[in-house]
């Protein structure tokens, strides 16, 4: 029995989520963190800690971090390279799932809050049944909410599989292995706040049900967690939120009455021109107004134009129907797109829209260039198709340190793989490996969207046999004070910054192949994300229809510099004698030739190369030493062996048959020598195979 330093009673709940029972525990571990949960379901045990820190008067942002750590004893494994077996940087799906739990989350603190935060979800066990993230969701969430910061929670989410036309949560790997989507649904008790999904081109009306399912469905998470809470009797933390001063809330209001006009509703960049123009005006005429003491207040100042920017962008939308550029609400930015644009590569493209641009690159490799992956949750898997995501601060228009991808890049570079992801061939069809990246060239929303777009494009331009081409739209919300939903198409940043929702659905003309939804509002009815989704899908048509303008189709044909790749599939007790003795016989070939070689466990064999020629010669030459001997067939050989009955014929490498002295001539022979000698050529039909595998030839019946 745990003795709490402290004193503290240990305080659990449970309560039945979706089948299992759920078990939230404090005052078990973490004794000095400001709040510490211990979240079980099933055997997946995730420790969910909260710090509060100090407040940083030099940020202008809330400092808000949350991570998710994977633990390889969670999984019963001993990880890492032969010299290195602590954990070490997070893999990307760590990552990925990090900002699972960040998204919904970030959204429910007050604007102006800047007490520093930092939330860190550890899995500790993990049932293999399931993903553990939404577990590490739930202990988040319930940490945050025992911590006494102003968190609006809770929050729960749901992973969902749809198996036998049946929506299951927590669904086995196999059985999400048989389900055509992967979603992950967040929210809080009136509303959902976040959508991640990967979908086999199924309908939105399909996905739309799974949201009002699974927002159900995780009630009893919200209602579980809010029973911890007040067996605790939280006490809020005190706290002040940074906000500009009423009086110059007020007075830049004022300012700004009648200088955001309607004919400043035109395409990028004219208006944020205009009102950059507009807030130096203000600064400069409030300066020389207020004097010396303006230059402490100026930050407050400018906090507020921005605020008064963001409302004239509602109200164009709500009152009027008009969006920043001038664009329709269902209108798409204008699209320019090129093929091919790049000489030495495999497939290129250039996506453009408004003033969102993205190149994309593919090469295609042989397929034991697959990435492996070796996390908690996966042991030697491999990661055929990797899509890359970059994008430099200059891209913004700013100066910025050049590194390491962070978490936005990885996570869009994931989204763009996903929604591409189903439509690829299959690898015995295409037996390629294939690294997409997406360079972003400009910035004006939706990089996502246009990396899936251009994506798919230089795909196309490599020759990849797509089933069907994919197509991504980012889809923008602004809640009118009535409740009424104006859902924008194609949202730009200005949109981005100003609305309550960034909500990006990629598919093909079957159906959607991926989502992701952020929301910046508590909480949205499943009926909006309904229309949202379906709004979605006259965008996405609008764009497909120009992807096809400009590549109606994969090319036939693969770039003259991408390697070419023959399969071959052989007995898998002949891999020996391709490998050879210590590998001597394969570095032959691949040396001799210029082939690269890869051979599976079930005796696929795959040769690639830039040159036919080479892969024909490292062909044969496999072939030659894989090939099964056949009764009724006529061979050439070596004589390897002369015995007073006999022969022995080497008709293949590694494989020997004799001829029997009667075998050899139509006329009686009186000694082997008469008729061969060692290390002669003979023609020699195989004539049996007995059942110990001995080869039966004769030389009479070859001629």
């Amino acid at each position: 029995m745990i003795i709490n330093p402290l004193g503290k009673d240990i305080i659990s709940v449970s309560g039945e989520l979706c089948g299992r029972q759920l078990t939230l525990e404090v005052n078990r571990v973490g004794f000095r963190t400001t709040a510490s949960v211990l979240a079980r379901y099933g055997d997946t045990v995730v420790l969910g800690n909260v710090m509060v820190g100090k407040v940083d008067p030099t940020r202008d942002y809330f400092p808000l971090s949350i991570d998710y750590e994977e633990k390889f004893y969670a999984a019963g494994k001993i990880s890492g390279s032969r010299f290195i077996k602590r954990e070490g940087r997070p893999s990307d799906q760590a990552i990925l799932s990090g900002r699972l739990i960040d998204r919904p989350i970030r959204p429910l603190f007050p604007k102006g809050y800047r007490q520093e935060v930092q939330a860190v979800a550890s899995v500790l066990s993990m049932d293999p049944d399931f993903r553990p993230d939404i577990v590490a969701m739930i202990a988040t969430s319930t940490a945050l909410m025992i911590a006494g910061v102003p968190f609006d929670g809770p929050v729960a989410g749901l992973r969902v599989a749809y198996v036998d036309g049946q929506f299951k949560a927590f669904a086995s790997p196999e059985e999400q292995a048989r389900s055509s989507i992967d979603l992950t649904v967040a929210g809080i008790a009136s509303g959902i706040t976040m959508v991640e999904a990967g979908a086999k081109e199924v309908p939105e009306t399909l996905l739309a049900d799974a949201f009002a399912w699974a927002h159900q469905a995780m009630q009893p998470a919200i209602e579980l967690q809010k029973e911890l809470v007040a067996k605790l009797a939280v006490e809020p933390l005190p706290y002040e939120l940074v906000k500009p001063d009423e009086a110059i809330l007020a007075e830049v209001e004022q300012w700004c009455q009648g200088k955001f006009t309607p004919d400043m509703r035109q395409q990028y960049p004219y208006r944020n021109l205009v009102v950059e123009q507009l807030r130096q005006q203000m600064h400069a005429e409030l300066e020389a107004q207020h004097g010396e003491a303006y230059a402490e207040l100026k930050a407050q100042y400018d906090e507020a134009f921005t605020l008064e920017a963001h409302k004239d962008v509602r109200r164009g939308i709500i009152e009027d129907g008009v969006r920043p550029d001038g664009r329709a609400l269902d209108e798409v930015r204008p699209l320019s797109s090129e093929v091919g644009i790049l000489p030495r590569t495999h497939g290129s493209s250039l996506f453009t829209r408004g003033v969102t641009q993205a190149m994309n690159i593919v090469t295609l490799a042989p397929l034991s260039y697959a990435q492996i992956v070796d996390t908690m949750e996966i042991t030697d898997g491999e990661r055929r198709y990797m899509h890359h995501y970059n994008a430099p601060s200059y891209t913004v228009g700013e100066c910025g340190r050049l590194g390491s991808p962070g978490r936005r890049e990885i996570g869009h570079g994931y989204l763009a793989e996903r929604a591409l992801e189903p439509v690829l061939p299959a690898k015995e069809d295409f037996p390629y490996a294939i690294r997409s990246v997406t360079e972003i060239m400009s910035q004006n929303g939706s990089t996502s969207m246009a990396a899936t777009c251009s994506s798919c494009l230089a795909l196309m331009d490599a020759g990849v046999p797509l089933k069907r081409p994919v197509a991504g739209v980012a889809m923008g919300l602004m809640m009118g004070e009535d409740g009424q939903p104006y859902i924008l198409t194609d949202i730009a940043d200005t949109e981005d910054f100003a609305g309550d929702m960034d909500f990006k659905a990629t598919g093909t003309e079957l159906g959607i192949t991926a989502l992701q939804m952020d929301m910046k509002v508590h909480g949205l009815p499943v009926e909006v994300l309904r229309k949202a989704i379906l709004r979605a899908k006259e965008g996405r048509e609008k764009i497909m229809e120009h992807m096809l303008s400009i590549l109606p189709a994969p090319r036939k044909e693969l770039s003259q510099y991408a390697p070419r790749i023959e399969k071959l599939m052989i007995n898998p007790d002949k891999i020996g004698a391709v490998i050879g003795k210590g590998g001597e016989t394969i570095r032959e070939i691949t040396s001799a030739t210029g082939a690269e070689i890869d051979i599976a466990d079930d005796g696929l064999v795959t040769i690639s190369a830039i040159d036919s020629e080479a892969i024909t010669k490292a062909l044969d030459w496999v072939k030659s030493l894989t090939i099964e001997p056949e009764v009724g067939q006529i061979y050439t050989g070596k004589v390897v062996s002369i015995k007073e009955f006999g022969a022995f014929v080497n008709i293949m490498p590694g494989i020997d048959g004799m001829v029997h002295i009667s075998e050899m001539a139509d006329h009686r022979v009186a000694k082997v020598e008469d008729v061969v000698h060692l290390g002669a050529e003979v023609k020699v039909k195989l004539v049996a195979i007995d059942d110990k595998g001995r080869l039966k030839l004769s030389m009479k019946d070859a001629k």
